[in-house]
């Protein structure tokens, strides 16, 4: 059994089998699992807003999906993964207040799975599977050495993707 790394609000980590990659508290923010089946290099980023454009000088690259997981891609192939063989799963992107609101401030959650699942399409990364929305949040660990996805939230019982 490896170690397990810890990654941030707003950061990202890399990590070969058999250690894995673990974040807390995903509510409208999405952690986005990347692995390269054959070499069972992964990471993880946990992305907060969906486009960094929005923001003037800003440094903090893995904050946003469509810089993050740029980042994340360079990352794991730096480490040894093949830019072809890139999978992904996908969590988070709750609707933790204002149930129901169609206001965009409230909507960051579902912005933050579109801007995703677009970028990751963009990369031609497929996503294999996903689990997003509703109205609580996650931790989640990536295992990069089977791909599992293990999801625990409060008051349910824990699986994976």
């Amino acid at each position: 059994m490896g170690v397990e790394i810890k990654v941030g609000m707003a950061d990202l980590k890399v990590c070969v089998s058999p250690d894995s990659v673990t974040t807390l508290g995903l509510g409208s923010c999405v952690g986005i699992a990347l692995r390269d089946p054959i070499t069972k290099i992964g990471g993880l980023a946990h992305i907060m807003l969906p486009d960094s454009t929005m923001i003037r000088n800003n440094s903090n690259i893995p904050k946003f999906a469509d810089t993050g997981i740029e980042e994340l891609v360079r990352q794991v192939t730096l480490k040894g993964a093949s830019r072809a063989r890139l999978v992904a799963k996908i969590a988070g992107g709750a609707q933790m207040f204002g149930f129901g609101s169609a206001s965009e401030t409230v909507r960051v959650g579902e912005r933050n799975v579109e801007a995703t699942k677009k970028k990751l399409a963009q990369m031609k990364i497929p996503i294999l599977a996903e689990d997003t929305g509703k109205n609580f949040g996650r931790t989640v660990i990536f295992y990069p050495e089977t791909g599992d996805f293990v999801i625990r939230a409060v008051g349910k019982q824990e699986y994976k993707i």
